[in-house]
């Protein structure tokens, strides 16, 4: 027998049961057997002609599959419901201090909180894998530390597998995950941690493995960590090639793998450390990268934020060019950036004042963007406060949808998540009075 798993909102009608072990040779017969021991779920995921409804999806071990194909004993099918109601419905993952927000509704208006999870804990990062619909959070517990945790339904039950951890011999601790990031191969998942290292995942996250090239790389005693501590934040694969692969550390810089991660090597040709004394920075080896994109419609275009300078790269981040400094942007300094995911000249960021005050410049919160690779920048502000808005905007709480016009969205430590329907035309609050937001992705 198969086992079915149905969404938290459907297990009234199976008396709260969850875990069914059903008789079937195809889903169809496995829905039959469902209505069968629990009349009261009729209706629910079929339609009188027996269709699957337009907003319900089946997975099969990680894989959508329709009502006719087969099942074999072991197998594990689970239903969801689709956020595939057209291009006006979004899903937001929205990490805080204070537990993970799941809000849904209409692109770039008021949303609702559909789910809350991880209650008093901090959510570094949450995703969904467009790949298998698997959701991902970065949980860190104050008393136990910080796991990986996955579910099919943010509204159910979360699982966690082993690690991130490093071997005993490294002598380190993770103390934070900042960045889960699906690969290139299938089932195959990244995390970026602190202190700066990479995880690989073969499994779908329920184990983890070091990156021991990155982490015995020459010369990395003398890595220093900025604000947020050593971090391995940013992570860029490279369409349909694993074997290349360019990570941001701050303030370790630019690292970039050829190989699969069999080895490393610095690319920060470009970056002026302003922080650090002119006569000091030939020998400078602290580059505080903040965030780094890239495009993925044309993979040797990669954009970066710095630790003041707004960044483009035009040969796959081995040097870099400013495009942040010219004028256009009240501040060239901030954390949240977004790429294009359709053209490669296009990129949206967030400005702030400035390392000592780390909140939206003259009171005014504006989105600015760029359509000719940085040449200009324009602000866009209808729909976002303008008077006395002091709003700090961190790294991972900017982000898009992928749906066409392309939907934008962003989170601040005040507890408000604005959204854009119109690639960031006209503004909307689509959430408040949230805990500090952390994170902000569409699922």
């Amino acid at each position: 027998m198969s086992t079915l798993y149905l969404p938290a909102q459907l297990r009234d009608l199976t008396d709260g049961n969850d875990g069914l072990h059903l008789e079937g040779e195809r889903v169809n017969d496995v829905l039959r057997s469902l209505r069968e021991r629990y009349p009261k779920t009729t209706g629910w995921l079929t339609d009188e002609q027996g269709r699957l409804r337009p907003h319900v999806k089946v997975f099969l071990n990680g894989e959508v599959v329709g009502l006719d194909d087969r099942v074999d004993a072991q197998d594990e099918i689970r239903i969801l419901p689709a956020i595939s109601g057209g291009a006006d419905e979004a899903e937001l993952l929205v990490g805080t201090r204070k537990g993970l927000f799941v809000l849904r509704g209409e692109r770039g208006a008021a949303m609702d909180v559909a789910a809350r999870a991880f209650e008093g804990q901090e959510v570094e990062y949450a995703i969904k894998d467009p790949r298998t619909g698997t959701y991902f959070a970065s949980v860190t517990n104050p008393y136990f530390g910080p796991r990986i945790y996955f579910t099919s339904d943010p509204a159910g039950k979360w699982d966690h597998g082993e690690g991130p951890a490093f071997p005993e011999d490294t002598g380190a601790t993770v103390t934070r995950i900042w960045r889960i990031e699906p690969a290139e191969e299938d089932g195959v998942l990244y995390a970026g941690v602190a202190p700066a290292a990479l995880f690989r995942s073969k499994d779908g996250g329920r184990s983890w493995e070091l990156n021991r090239p990155l982490w015995d790389v020459p010369g990395r005693e003398k890595w220093e960590g900025g604000a947020g501590g050593l971090c391995l934040h940013s992570i860029a694969t490279w369409p349909d090639d694993p074997s290349k692969l360019a990570i941001g550390i701050s303030a370790a810089g630019v690292w970039i793998t050829d190989d699969g991660g069999e080895s490393w090597h610095q690319a920060v040709e470009g970056l002026v450390p302003r922080y650090v004394p002119e006569d000091a920075r030939a020998t400078n080896t602290s580059f505080c990268v903040h965030n780094m994109y890239r495009s993925p419609v044309e993979p040797t275009t990669l954009y970066m934020q710095f630790h003041g300078g707004v960044y483009r790269s035009d040969d796959a981040g081995e040097t870099w060019q400013d495009i942040g400094s010219r004028g256009d942007l009240p501040s060239d300094f901030g954390f949240p950036m977004v790429v294009d995911p359709r053209s490669a000249d296009r990129a949206w960021v967030i400005p702030l004042v400035a390392d000592v005050d780390r909140v939206t410049p003259e009171g005014k919160v504006r989105v600015f963007t760029t359509g000719d690779r940085g040449e200009s920048w324009q602000a866009s502000s209808d729909g976002l406060p303008q008077d006395d808005a002091y709003l700090t905007i961190l790294r991972q709480a900017f982000c898009h949808d992928g749906q066409q016009p392309l939907g934008l969205y962003f989170g601040a430590t005040s507890g408000e998540v604005f959204g854009s329907s119109d690639e960031g035309a006209t503004w909307a609050t689509v959430a408040s009075r949230l805990p500090p937001v952390l994170s902000v992705r569409a699922g």
